[in-house]
């Protein structure tokens, strides 16, 4: 089974920022191990916006020390880019343009009672666990999501 991790920035990535971080996470997926054994695992940036870490578990199984060296490199990346990667506060969602918006659950709130936000509305899910999720179960109707039992759209 291969698992995955999301982590949503607070804002997007300029590009010169995607390449620093794509170097960053390209070299920490080279040397990152699970004691002492290499993961097949992979970072990528996905939408500007994504930190995505997969790991195959068949190859070798992740370990809490492991999935904290991930951590920590995303740490330096927030220091070193000065963005977010941990602020679970903020929604991603596609306008009616289909464009990636990324708001406070404060407006995401307002935009459902609104009406620009609704059961159609695609919403992005960061809690998915495997890799075959991020076909299926990452970017969703609002009204199959996580999202729907949160806030109330009209």
């Amino acid at each position: 089974m291969k698992r995955v991790w999301i982590y949503q920035a607070d804002r997007f990535f300029t590009q010169p920022e995607l390449r620093l971080a794509e170097e960053k996470l390209a070299d920490f997926v080279r040397e990152w191990t699970a004691h002492g054994s290499q993961l097949a695992g992979l970072a990528e940036i996905k939408h500007n916006l994504f930190v995505v870490f997969t790991v195959d578990e068949a190859m070798a199984q992740v370990t809490g020390c492991s999935i904290d060296k991930s951590v920590h490199i995303l740490k330096q990346l927030e220091k070193d880019l000065n963005i977010g990667l941990f602020n679970r506060m903020l929604i991603s969602y596609r306008d009616k343009e289909g464009n990636i918006q990324l708001v406070s659950r404060d407006v995401f709130a307002a935009l459902c009672q609104e009406g620009e936000v609704n059961a159609d509305t695609p919403v992005f899910n960061n809690l998915i666990q495997t890799a075959d999720d991020i076909s299926t179960k990452w970017e969703v109707p609002f009204k199959d999501s996580w999202h729907a039992s949160v806030f109330q759209c009209k």
